[in-house]
């Protein structure tokens, strides 16, 4: 599966000044990963972000999110958020804050 390269793109833009960011092919997309922990991932048109088990409630409510059910079951902590939900910069910088604020708490790999 090919992953929007302009949606990367803008990730990695707004990731610029985050230290310990490295990327890594995943899920037949792109993940990104803070200090050795998946935060965020761009598969197809969409934005994965990893907010835990804290969080999710909360994400999954939002407009344009949804369980990521990659392996054909919900993935607790992880949802997908389509096109239309990171259409603006300031959305997409909302999504990115909130995949950074769990992981940025994990201990480092």
């Amino acid at each position: 599966m090919a992953y929007s390269e302009a949606l990367a793109a803008r990730v990695r833009a707004a990731l610029a000044e985050q230290g310990g960011v490295s990327e890594r092919r995943m899920f037949g997309g792109l993940c990104i990963m803070v200090h050795g922990n998946m935060a965020l991932g761009v598969i197809g048109e969409e934005l994965m972000v990893r907010v835990g088990p804290d969080a999710y409630a909360d994400a999954l409510a939002q407009p344009h999110a949804r369980e990521m059910d990659f392996t054909g079951k919900p993935l607790k902590g992880l949802v997908y958020v389509s096109a239309a939900g990171v259409a603006g910069d300031d959305a997409l910088a909302d999504w990115i804050f909130r995949g950074l604020a769990f992981v940025t708490e994990l201990p480092p790999k």
